[in-house]
């Protein structure tokens, strides 16, 4: 397993060591020691799966405490350009927001801490996500912030995606009062 820290040093890239043959391949996705080997000491509460076809943007979200979550997500199928933002008010990186490509080819994964509002796009038609997260859902404790958000500008690289209703919706950063 390789750790990659990105520009946001919390957030994490996590690649696997993948073992394939002519049957197919085979990787650990989580061992909790090999975590801990690389300092994440964390414990994962609930698991959550979605499958969105392509040009479906889901996010920003997060859980505002006591109920903020850390993810760690992954594609098992398809593909998602997948975002992280830093809304944790006394953060340097504040507001400021990091990306990953995850594939069911590079079979990455992309660890999200409490703190953090997240989103992903989808790349590829009937694409599957997956998520470990150190919390149980809480719908009072749901929040977002508005995924197209000019002062954060985060590059999507998509065009007209499929947004929910409440996603729509999601206040600007400007307007945002962070929980953290």
């Amino acid at each position: 397993m390789e750790i990659v820290k990105t520009s946001i040093p919390d957030v994490l890239i996590i690649k696997p060591q993948v073992f394939e043959d002519d049957r197919g391949y085979f990787f650990e996705s989580y061992n909790k020691e090999k975590f801990l080997q690389n300092g994440l000491d964390q414990n994962f509460v609930q698991d959550n799966e979605s499958k969105s076809v392509k040009g479906v943007l889901r996010g920003l979200h997060f859980q505002a405490p006591p109920f903020a979550q850390g993810k760690l997500v992954r594609v098992m199928k398809g593909a998602v350009l997948d975002v992280a933002v830093d809304i944790r008010k006394s953060s340097p990186t504040y507001g400021q927001w990091t990306s990953v490509v995850l594939t069911e080819e590079n079979k990455w994964m992309y660890w999200v801490p409490p703190g953090f509002a997240h989103g992903f796009a989808t790349l590829a038609h009937d694409t599957v996500f997956f998520y470990k997260c150190t919390n149980v859902y809480n719908k009072a404790s749901e929040g977002s912030i508005r995924w197209n958000d000019p002062d954060l500008g985060i590059k999507w690289d998509i065009e007209n995606p499929v947004l929910s209703q409440k996603d729509q919706a999601a206040p600007l950063f400007k307007d945002f009062e962070s929980p953290f």
